[in-house]
């Protein structure tokens, strides 16, 4: 289950001292995930990186899985707001706002590939467990009601129209983005970064690129 932060409805509050912990420990993990991969990183890994010991760990998280668990909260909250920002440019055109998503998509892609690495691993995992299914799609749930709000809200302010209900091509803007992603790791010269984004996305929302 994810660990109640001071930032979700009803959560307790937490110390300085105790987010500093949380903080240090999050980003221990996200170093050994990245070099070992989800099911090759230890509990004791991620201790020995953060300089705590196992009950600093266990105090603050309940598995690893919580540790992705938060990783992920974290990291769409991140990659929402830039998408919000580029969509609420004044005066432009949607054309622009699109070109200004897609910058925002494109940032930082070696952090990016890293956490798809570490998402698609998670995901096999929480295929076959099923606690950790149901806090993983319970997760991206709340990612695509973000997103979903902040297409809502640029489609109307550009006066478009979707031809498709807005979760529906939420999805598809997600899959596309993650399997150009796979495709460019696995393939590294088969695609420029965003170049399906930047030739599908256009199509589905009735614009030019």
């Amino acid at each position: 289950m994810p660990s109640l932060t001071s930032h979700e409805p009803g959560a307790r509050r937490i110390t300085a001292r105790r987010q500093a912990t949380r903080d240090r420990v999050l980003e221990a993990a996200s170093e050994v995930f990245a070099e070992r991969g989800f099911h090759g990183a230890s509990v004791e890994d991620i201790c020995d990186r953060a300089g705590f010991t196992r009950g600093a760990f266990y105090s603050n998280f309940s598995s690893k899985d919580d540790l992705v668990l938060e990783l992920s909260r974290r990291h769409s909250e991140a990659l929402v707001e830039r998408i919000r920002a580029a969509s609420r440019q004044e005066h432009a055109r949607a054309e622009d706002v699109l070109q200004a998503v897609f910058a925002a998509l494109a940032d930082d892609t070696r952090g990016k590939e890293q956490w798809l690495v570490l998402t698609t691993e998670f995901t096999l995992h929480a295929i076959r467990d099923a606690g950790a299914r149901r806090a993983w799609a319970a997760q991206q749930r709340r990612v695509r009601d973000e997103l979903v709000a902040v297409v809502d809200e640029a489609v109307a302010r550009q006066g478009l129209s979707l031809p498709m209900p807005t979760d529906t091509f939420v999805r598809a803007a997600i899959a596309l983005a993650q399997g150009s992603m796979t495709q460019r790791l696995v393939e590294p010269r088969s695609l420029a970064t965003g170049e399906l984004e930047r030739t599908v996305l256009p199509v589905l929302l009735g614009v030019d690129a």
